[in-house]
């Protein structure tokens, strides 16, 4: 399938959202608490009404996705882009042309595509100031090895998903990669 394809039977966001078993209120709860300054809407008005699409890949319980996804659609909307959601682990075909240093089936990835349903760029899984915090927390654990690593990774997460609710820098931070990949 040609990327059109995979835009033309990806899910709408009503139908994803509706689909949603795992952080549909930590989604939604970004997606509402979230908008737009005037720095960023400047900055896409030229990509305003262009036809563009973007597929994304994800799926309901990565926290990334949880907190990536409601700023891109936030961004759709001031442009007038289409969104469609693919979900990764039902559709590797796609996923596997989009792995994250070429090995890894990170998500969520944004591909952008034109109106005529060309690659113009891809983003994801993460702004780069949101991989350096996530990293900088990595470096805090102990090996995996030690008998306490897996309870601690999972706090780690637990902190890192509750931070990606509550701190509106992080919403910017994602919307502000997001554009300049979308305007480079």
């Amino acid at each position: 399938m040609d990327l059109l394809d995979w835009y033309n039977n990806g899910l709408t966001k009503e139908a994803y959202v509706n689909g949603m078993q795992v952080n549909k209120s930590e989604m939604t709860g970004i997606y509402e608490k979230f908008s737009l300054n005037e720095t960023h809407k400047s900055r896409l008005a030229p990509l305003r009404d262009k036809g563009l699409k973007v597929i994304v890949l994800t799926e309901d319980w990565c926290g990334d996705a949880m907190l990536n996804n409601p700023v891109l659609l936030r961004i759709a909307e001031e442009i007038g882009m289409e969104v469609r959601f693919v979900l990764r682990d039902s559709n590797l075909e796609l996923m596997d042309q989009y792995l994250t240093n070429g090995t890894s089936r990170a998500i969520p990835i944004f591909i952008f595509l034109s109106s005529d349903g060309e690659e113009i760029a891809v983003w994801g899984p993460r702004a780069a100031k949101m991989q350096e915090l996530v990293m900088e927390e990595r470096s805090k654990l102990p090996s995996k090895e030690d008998p306490s690593f897996s309870e601690k990774q999972t706090a780690m997460y637990k902190k890192i998903t509750s931070a990606y609710q509550e701190t509106p820098d992080y919403w910017d931070i994602v919307a502000e990669s997001i554009i300049e990949k979308l305007t480079a």
